[in-house]
């Protein structure tokens, strides 16, 4: 299985972009990407803009050679809705319109589902549902809160890719782990492999308590000790804090006890990390 992030935070704007191959299919995750409206109530830096250009004609690129694309929920940095072409000709299996979603999310996927469903090789809503290509599975969790329990944000889907040699589980937005329920799932698919989002660290102590951190820490501490996961991709929203390490210290330390891995997108593919939502205020100081 060859799995390769296309866009991270950690690369330079907000995604969770992944391409992942195996020997049946090329299969694109959540092909989007986009830029924090407001941050320091500043807009984005002309140099996240540059980026956001470059990550997303990657991501056009993959999006050509992909079977398969899949979108776990209907924000803009997991699917685009201004380029429904690049679902031409694919099988297309994304998070239920209409079952487990918030009005933002429910108004996104009523506009954006006419314009593919009638250009797609095939179109399922994937909430639960298992899919089998040759000899890969695909496998959707039921849907899971956007973070905590009553999150606003509404439900993502989580997937399981198993080729029969390797198994990854890219987390969508389930945010830390925050809810028991959504690490018990993670735990029961096992797998090698992994792309969580970290909690919104940004966020704790106005907007969330503690609580949201000190329950990310038990269930990713969890996973650790009972899947038998070697390497975790954790980004998206929890790097947005440039002390998320700090933070979640305790994780850390553990992976590094199991002696597994806890990297960044960006460091999964060998580049350094390119935090520049985080590091907006310098962005505009220096440039």
């Amino acid at each position: 299985m060859k799995i390769i992030p296309l866009a991270f935070d950690s690369l330079g704007v907000r995604s969770e972009a992944t391409f992942v191959e195996t020997k049946d299919v090329k299969i694109l995750i959540d092909g989007s990407a986009a830029l924090g409206p407001l941050r320091y109530s500043l807009p984005p830096h002309p140099l996240e803009i540059k980026k956001l250009e470059e990550l997303l004609a990657v991501i056009r690129k993959y999006a050509k050679i992909s079977d398969i694309m899949i979108v776990t929920h209907y924000h803009y940095d997991h699917y685009n809705p201004d380029e429904p072409e690049l679902f031409k000709g694919k099988v297309a299996l994304v998070k239920h319109p209409e079952k487990n979603i918030n009005r933002s999310q429910y108004g996104r996927s009523h506009e954006f589902i006419p314009k593919i469903k009638n250009i797609v090789k095939t179109l399922e809503f994937a909430d639960g549902k298992q899919f089998e290509f040759g000899d890969t599975k695909i496998k959707f969790s039921p849907a899971v809160w956007h973070g905590d329990v009553g999150s606003k944000l509404g439900y993502v889907i989580m997937v399981s890719i198993d080729d029969g040699e390797q198994k990854f589980l890219h987390g969508s937005d389930a945010q830390g782990i925050i809810v028991d329920e959504t690490a018990d799932w993670i735990i029961k698919e096992n797998p090698d492999v992994m792309v969580i989002d970290g909690p919104p660290l940004i966020f704790v102590g106005w907007r969330m308590g503690k609580k949201i951190i000190d329950n990310s820490i038990k269930n990713d501490i969890r996973i650790l000790e009972k899947t038998k996961v070697k390497t975790i991709i954790f980004d998206h929203h929890v790097v947005r804090d440039l002390k998320y390490k700090e933070k979640m210290k305790e994780f850390f330390e553990k992976a590094e006890e199991l002696e597994k891995s806890v990297v960044t997108a960006a460091e999964f593919i060998g580049e350094k990390p390119n935090f520049l939502e985080a590091r907006r205020k310098e962005l505009y100081e220096k440039f």
